[in-house]
């Protein structure tokens, strides 16, 4: 994601102009530096600066787990309605 530093705002690829700049005070844009990925991934592998520390949040972990115990008790009904 872009960032306008006079602007104080991200930007988007498509709301740059043709040749980069913010739409907004026309001044060029700060892009994000690559950096390489410390685990997961191969040697040569990069990725856009934050995107590493992004982590999947704790809550989406609860509710997965509260649908597949939804879903294995709805499976223990479904076998038992057919004997």
């Amino acid at each position: 994601m872009a960032w306008c530093q006079a602007c104080e705002r991200y930007l988007t690829p498509s709301t740059l102009t043709s040749e980069g700049a913010c739409p907004g005070c026309g001044r060029e844009v700060q892009h994000p530096e690559a950096v390489p990925v410390s685990q997961g991934a191969s040697a040569g592998s990069e990725v856009p600066a934050g995107a590493a520390a992004e982590r999947i949040p704790w809550h989406f972990w609860l509710l997965l787990g509260a649908a597949a115990v939804y879903l294995g008790w709805r499976a223990v009904q479904g076998v038992a309605l057919l004997l």
